[in-house]
């Protein structure tokens, strides 16, 4: 009966043994199934890489709509890194001042040439960004004076103006620009992106009987202050060029 008991004990044992390394061996299974399948299940994430070109849609209404007014600008950037973006803009403007008792003519062309920094982590599959970047600007110009009135506070006598045709060409100047927007993808590689600017002069040649009150890029001048402001909202294609 002993000899009974002790089979009976060591032949449990044995299919207790069997029935734990079955089970073993079916998680590992399991396991590695599950593990094949998040692989086959993962897509790598990839980003896209080309050039993007656009045009200030907020300076061709401005044009359209505001008399004296006429101004155009191209811009593009090119992807760099998964962050950074080389980024120009390219304009001409003509515009005419007429407040404050003075008409001037403004006409020149500019180039601002620099960086910028997306902050922003997107999605799988979304190109939107959130960046601020820096601007050198350059622009040569021409200025003319065609009226201005001479002031009195004697009301006996009224406002004289004068008209006059006072032009000055070759006119130069430079500024360091910090600029903040967002880009966002409404279809496919077509973006809409809207900017703020702050414009700080660094160079400025001015004609010799009148001040610039308008630079073309660098846009109005104050005669206290180096600082300027200025907005953009546009429209860019995106070429992809290769994927990272």
């Amino acid at each position: 009966m002993k000899l009974k008991h002790i089979f009976l004990l060591g032949f449990s044992l044995f299919f207790a043994s069997v029935s734990v390394m079955a089970q073993d061996e079916t998680i590992t299974i399991e396991e590695s199934e599950a593990v094949e399948t998040i692989a086959s299940d993962t897509i790598p994430k990839t980003k896209k890489y080309g050039i993007r070109l656009g045009v200030d849609i907020s300076k061709l209404v401005r044009t359209a709509v505001e008399e004296g007014y006429t101004s155009f600008e191209v811009n593009g950037d090119y992807r760099l890194t998964k962050k950074i973006y080389a980024a120009a803009e390219l304009g001409t403007s003509d515009r005419v001042w007429d407040k404050d008792g003075l008409k001037t003519t403004t006409t020149g062309s500019y180039i601002k040439i620099g960086a910028d920094l997306n902050a922003y982590n997107n999605w799988l599959n979304m190109n939107n960004s959130i960046f601020g970047g820096l601007r050198y600007g350059f622009s040569t110009f021409s200025q003319e004076l065609n009226s201005y009135s001479i002031y009195t506070t004697n009301p006996a006598f009224p406002v004289a103006q004068r008209d006059v045709s006072i032009k000055e060409s070759g006119l130069t100047a430079s500024w360091a620009e910090l600029i903040v927007g967002f880009k966002t993808e409404v279809l496919n590689n077509l973006f809409l992106s809207i900017n703020l600017q702050l414009k700080r002069k660094v160079s400025e040649d001015e004609p010799e009987e009148f001040d610039n009150l308008i630079i073309p890029g660098f846009n109005r001048t104050y005669d206290f202050s180096q600082f300027g402001v200025g907005y953009g909202y546009t429209i860019s294609y995106l070429i992809p060029l290769y994927k990272k």
